[in-house]
Parts: C-alpha cells; structure tokens; sequence
C-alpha cells in the first residue's frame, strides 16, 4: 500500500458553480491533494424561488465519499465548507422542510431598509461587526417573518449549508462558528448568537443552536452512510466551515498582517485579527467581522467578484462564441480600455444577461462601450483592480500600519492578468497561490483536530512548504 493511502482526510468543498471530494495527505511535513469527485452546482428556479438542490448535492457528495473508499484511503476525518449566508430548516422529526433558497433570490430586496427601522444601525454595526448586504441571513429570514412563511412556525432549528450536509451525515446537529458569523446574527465580541437582535426582530430563538468551534468533531457517519459509502465509522469533523474561512488559514504567510484576498466567484478581500474592529469608521467602509480558523477574525470587504466574467463566459459558450481562459486572457492584456464599471451595482447582480446589462450599463452612464470581448474582459478585470484599491485604502485607515503586500488565493489566483493589474492598482506585491486553498484549510485543520499539527502557525508552515506563490511586483 503507497505512503499516500494512509491518514487521509477528505474536504467536500461546495462553491457556488461546482463541489469538489479532495483528498489530502501529510507526507514529510507537506501535504500532497487528489481530486476524487467533481460535480456541479445548479441553482434552480422553481416558482417564485430560486434553489439550490440540496439532495442531488448530497447525492454527489456520498459519490464522492464512495470513490475516495474505492481508490484505497485510510480516511481519518471529513469536513465540508460551503459559501455563506444560506440555511435549511428541519423540523423536530429531522426533515428538511424545503430546499434551500439560494442568495441570489429576490425575496431579500428592500430587506434591510425594513429592518431597521426596527434596529439602530449603528449599534446593531456594534454588536454583530457585519457588512449589510440583503443577501445576509438575518434578511432571508426577517423576508419569511415578513410573508407569514409556515415553515417558521413547524421548523426546529436552524442549519447553514455545511451545518445540514453534517446533519444529514452523522445525524447530530450544531452551528458552526465561521460560517455562522456569515449571518448578522452573531454577538463579534461573545462569539456566540446574539440574542438581543434575535428578540429584536422576534425570529423563534429555538432555531438558533449550539455554536462549535473548528477543529470541533461534530460526529461519525451513520451507521447506513458507513456502510453505502464503504468508509465505515469516519469522524466528520468542523472545519472553517465557510470556505473563505478555509482559504484564509491556507494562507501561506507568517508576518502579521497577513492580508488575503479570497478570489472566487466573489473576492474577500481583508487582513486576519485578533479581536473584531466594530468602530465607526469600519461601519462606514462597509467591513465585516467573520469567524475564522484558530480564535481568529477576518476583518474583510465582500466584493462581487469572478461572478460577471463568469456570466459573461457562459453567455458566449450559450450562444456558440464559447472563449477559454488561456486565450482570452492573454488577449485582453493586450487592448486598452479606460472604462471602469462599479462590480458591484445592483445591474449586475443577477441579469437576465450580463454583457447586456453590461452594454447597457456604459450606455446609460456615458461610458466607452467595450468592442470585442477582449475588450470586455479587460474592462471587468480593471474594474475589479479598481475596487480592490478603493478597498485598501479603507482597509488601511481602520489599520495602526498599511498592508505592505497581498495574498490572493483560490480560484482566481490562477488569472494572471487580475493579479498583475492588482499590483499595479495597490502599488504593493501580490503573492498568488495556492489554487486550492479551501481545501488545504479545510484538510490541515481536520489534521490539526486529530492532533497531527498543533497551531495556526505549524498550519501555514507546512502550506509553505507545499506550495510556491508566484509573485507580481507593480509596473509602476
């Protein structure tokens, strides 16, 4: 049997467009990955709702566990990450009351204007540290009080997206911290609910359980899923169980302030804290106070991110014109445009087409229309440097000291030309990689559970020693 088959946790990573099975192993100090199973991810209109599609994203995951016990692991943890904000509820018979409502549903517009007039802003900034945005889980649900949902009456309790894919694996269920913290609803200071603002709005407190912390083992396959997957009784552990939250431990830095920018679908751009910045000023910026791995917080900025020129992608393959990253890329370094669109305007949040509302967008704001998709390209990828450098500025006046350089990672770390026109914009050195940061987060904190590495600090070693970052230096 290979080295590699022994003491292996699995990452079921779930992002927006796709979920993965990744395998990782600690080898010599490094730790070396295998993709097991990849599926994709649909949203789903149904009626006046747009869902995700719960039970074929369990199915997909339980594939992917069966694979991993089919190549020969020695599986010693599971942990699941998603995106944020998104819930199920279960009722107190253990069922799923409805598929989960995916962020992009409409049923949050005109949310927090609603809300507070019930809760003052400013204090309510003081107590939770999040951004607004109506996607939030406290609007989702104040939008079902506000519509008399009878789910709210009949539902049990509360599970975010990795919350229910561990429920529905070990049949125990709790809150996880990071991806909790996602929601509006937690006490940034307690690190626990806020029971102040859950009364406020007079959502059922009931739905709201116990809050564990990464690193926490949340349970062991049931015994049926042990023996439908082959992987026999697997302790699934709590990871930074929102998957920037992941990324973020994977970065591979030491000097404080690591700063990071999660590039996804959307970019988390921000530096890692010891306790949360709740002042004035950060309200303003528009930051947020996440939970993260090792006692941390992620002071950020959500940023709409990969999202349009993924759109854009897709649209083109729709209709016959389909464009690869490799070449479209490299074509779009070389056009010139000045135009610069605001990435994230309500236009964009979920057109009907976006290189329509794009178009239409320069149209009504006396923009240069781009002409070529190269040019289009490089539109959203300046625009996206743009707002990373209004970001930094922010970021740094809520700082004792600048940031003197930035780690991107995740998917869009690979896109050469963002993080070249990010140097550019910051002034400062962009360090790129790893690609796979969610899940050697993900993997190294279950290994840090099970006591194979013992902090943060070892955490990023050993991420130092796997990967190299490239690093892009400013033009100017």
């Amino acid at each position: 049997m290979k080295d590699n088959i022994k003491n292996t946790y699995l990452a079921a990573d779930f992002g927006g467009g796709s979920g993965r099975i990744i395998a990782g192993s600690l080898l010599h100090g490094k730790l070396e990955l295998e993709e097991v199973h990849r599926f994709s991810n649909r949203q789903v209109k149904l009626g006046n709702h747009v869902y995700w599609d719960f039970p074929a994203l369990f199915e997909d995951m339980k594939t992917g566990l069966k694979l991993a016990a089919q190549k020969g692991y020695t599986v010693k943890g599971i942990g699941i990450d998603t995106w944020g904000v998104d819930f199920g509820l279960i009722d107190k018979n253990g069922n799923l009351l409805s598929n989960p409502i995916c962020y992009r549903d409409a049923r949050t517009d005109g949310m927090p204007a609603k809300v507070f007039k019930v809760l003052d802003e400013q204090q309510h900034y003081t107590t939770t540290g999040i951004q607004v945005m109506a996607i939030n889980t406290l609007f989702q649900l104040y939008s079902m009080k506000q519509n008399r949902d009878p789910q709210l009456e009949i539902a049990h309790q509360l599970l975010f997206m990795p919350d229910l894919f561990s429920y529905f694996l070990t049949g125990i269920a709790n809150n996880e911290y990071c991806i909790a913290s996602t929601s509006e609803l937690l006490d940034a200071k307690r690190r626990n609910w806020s029971q102040e603002t859950i009364r406020a709005l007079e959502l059922p407190e009931h739905l709201f359980g116990e809050i564990i912390q990464p690193g926490t083992i949340r349970g062991t396959l049931k015994e049926d899923i042990a023996r439908e997957t082959g992987l026999g009784a697997v302790d699934v552990i709590a990871v930074g169980s929102h998957d920037t939250a992941s990324a973020v431990a994977a970065v591979p830095a030491t000097k404080t302030p690591i700063a990071f920018l999660s590039s996804g679908t959307w970019s988390l751009l921000g530096v890692e804290v010891n306790e949360p910045i709740l002042t004035e000023e950060a309200r303003k910026a528009e930051f947020t106070n996440e939970g993260g791995v090792g006692g941390r917080i992620r002071f950020l900025q959500n940023i709409t991110g990969l999202w349009i020129l993924q759109r854009l992608m897709s649209e083109w393959k729709a209709r016959g014109e389909e464009q690869h990253y490799d070449t479209i890329i490299p074509q779009a370094a070389e056009v010139e445009t000045d135009t610069i669109i605001p990435v994230d305007a309500p236009e964009f949040m979920n057109p009907e087409n976006m290189e329509t509302a794009l178009m239409n967008y320069c149209r009504d704001h006396s923009l240069h229309i781009p002409q070529s998709k190269a040019e289009t390209v490089k539109c959203v990828l300046q625009s996206l440097a743009f707002k990373y450098q209004q970001a930094v500025e922010k970021l740094n006046h809520c700082l004792p000291s600048p940031i003197r350089q930035l780690n991107i990672i995740g998917g869009g770390s690979q896109n050469k030309l963002l993080n070249q026109l990010t140097a550019d914009a910051l002034n400062i050195p962009v360090y790129a990689g790893p690609v796979e940061a969610t899940a050697i987060g993900n993997i190294l904190t279950q290994a840090m559970a099970k006591g194979e590495i013992s902090d943060l600090r070892e955490l990023r070693e050993i991420v130092s020693r796997s990967i190299t970052p490239q690093v892009y230096y400013p033009k100017k």
